[in-house]
């Protein structure tokens, strides 16, 4: 299925929510929560504002779901999110009972990206959504939006090393 300019709408504003979890000194990412048309909520990383490295977007956006909508409601909802869920993610979504993941890039984009910087794996294996949650419908990525997200994580990883952004291809 081909995204529509409804979802383009989502996932930039995770793109913004993404840009502003990397100004306040989080990882860039960024996840919204549409139920009935509806943005019932909305978050950013806050792994490292929080000192707690579960405090991704999408994992709230499943609480958030779970609180705040039924079951047949969650059934019915999108995570919109800058980048495709980790496994973690992946599971809260799966068990909430969220019926459509829509992400900007995919896990496989991010950990190319992070392997040519040579910035190491990621602590949990690089798996698809469906792999965690095979009954979640799954869109991406965004190809309009993968050099805008590429360039928030690569602005990361130039001030984890605190080098010029110019280094890293």
């Amino acid at each position: 299925m081909t995204l529509t300019d409804t979802d383009l709408d989502h996932l930039r504003r995770c793109v913004e929510l993404a840009a502003e979890a990397l100004d306040a000194g989080d990882e860039p990412f960024g996840s919204v929560l549409v139920a009935g048309g509806e943005r019932v909520a909305e978050d950013r990383n806050r792994e490292t504002t929080l000192a707690d490295p579960t405090r991704h977007p999408e994992l709230e956006l499943a609480r958030r779901g779970a609180e705040l909508l039924t079951p047949e409601e969650r059934a019915g909802a999108t995570v919109y999110t800058s980048g495709e869920h980790c496994p973690m993610c992946a599971a809260a979504t799966g068990w909430v009972g969220i019926g459509r993941v829509v992400y900007a890039v995919s896990t496989e984009q991010y950990a190319g990206w992070l392997r040519g910087w040579d910035a190491g794996p990621a602590p949990v294996a690089a798996l698809p959504v469906q792999a965690v949650a095979p009954g979640v419908a799954v869109e991406g990525p965004a190809e309009e939006l993968t050099d805008e997200v590429r360039e928030l994580h690569r602005r990361l990883q130039a001030q984890r090393r605190g080098i010029p952004l110019e280094s890293l291809a």
